[in-house]
């Protein structure tokens, strides 16, 4: 009988170490990864209160604010973002996707870079209801979330 527990006892020892060992792995692994990896969201408010470093790379994100869209010279656009709380204006110079538009749901990903957010993608919402979770919780946090159509958005 004891060489059964002797057993049992020596594969859980094998089993805790094979489950440290895959644990160190991975936080070995993600200690590794370049900064520019973990983009953080925020909102209009957050930068507003708090800028972020002009080298942080991060997703901005709040409605289109109506009158604020100006197309330059090419594909030089610049527009206004806001949450109800703070209003960013947000320089990209690209192709703005098919459904853009003013009043509407908008994450952007770039950086800070003297009072203006300086896109390198802009992700527009793929249907009538869709906003992505962040913008949702933000708006409701500034009390200026409104579903479209009086329906539920999907997020």
């Amino acid at each position: 009988m004891s060489g059964l527990k002797n057993l049992k006892k020596r594969r859980r020892i094998q089993v805790i170490g094979i489950a440290g060992a895959c644990v160190g792995a991975i936080l070995t692994a993600l200690w590794f990864l370049p900064e520019d990896s973990f983009q953080y969201f925020r909102s209009p408010s957050e930068v507003a209160a708090a800028p972020p470093a002009p080298n942080e790379l991060f997703r901005i994100g709040g409605l289109v604010e109506t009158g604020s869209l100006v197309r330059g010279q090419g594909q030089e656009i610049t527009f206004a973002v806001t949450d109800g709380g703070a209003v960013i204006n947000v320089a990209y110079n690209g192709i703005l996707p098919d459904l853009f538009a003013e009043g509407q749901g908008v994450v952007g990903q770039g950086r800070y870079i003297n009072g203006t957010f300086e896109a390198v993608e802009i992700l527009a919402k793929h249907d009538e209801t869709y906003m992505p979770k962040e913008v949702i919780d933000a708006l409701k946090d500034q009390g200026t979330y409104v579903a479209p159509d009086g329906a539920d958005a999907t997020h």
